[in-house]
């Protein structure tokens, strides 16, 4: 199936439904046997809690350095193809930059000039506007 603005989302649903379900589940189980407070009901409630927050950030950290690795990777493509508007990458955003990944190298430098003008702001709408779809397969 190939890649666009509808299926670009990547779930792993074992991950995102069925770890974190049971993750929030064992929280609410030890949030439920709380009371009475004994120190076996705190120390429950708090692995229950670093857990949850464990499997939160043992997604959000590799998002974040993928988000860095993007950013670096289209500062080079915007070089390559518009070294005229490099100067004012600073000013693009990481979600932008996220958004314009997706664009094909014909309609990127546009897209680019757009968001630097302010046309483009949202990254929903930067991927709305992209007309020649690249897939991103890579990520996390």
């Amino acid at each position: 199936m190939s890649q666009n603005l509808q299926n670009h989302r990547r779930f792993v649903p074992l991950f995102h439904f069925v770890t974190l379900g049971l993750v929030t589940l064992n929280l609410i189980r030890a949030l439920w046997v709380l009371l009475p407070v004994t120190k076996a009901s705190l120390y429950d409630t708090g692995v229950a809690l670093a857990l949850l927050l464990m499997s939160w950030y043992l997604r959000a950290f590799p998002l974040t350095v993928q988000d860095r690795v993007i950013r670096l990777e289209e500062r080079l493509r915007l070089q390559a193809l518009a070294p005229d508007l490099a100067p004012g990458s600073g000013k693009i955003t990481p979600e932008q930059w996220t958004a314009l990944r997706f664009a094909g190298d014909a309609e990127f430098p546009g897209l680019v000039r757009d968001v630097l003008d302010g046309k483009l702001v949202k990254p929903a709408d930067i991927k709305r506007a992209v007309k020649d779809w690249r897939p991103d397969e890579l990520r996390v």
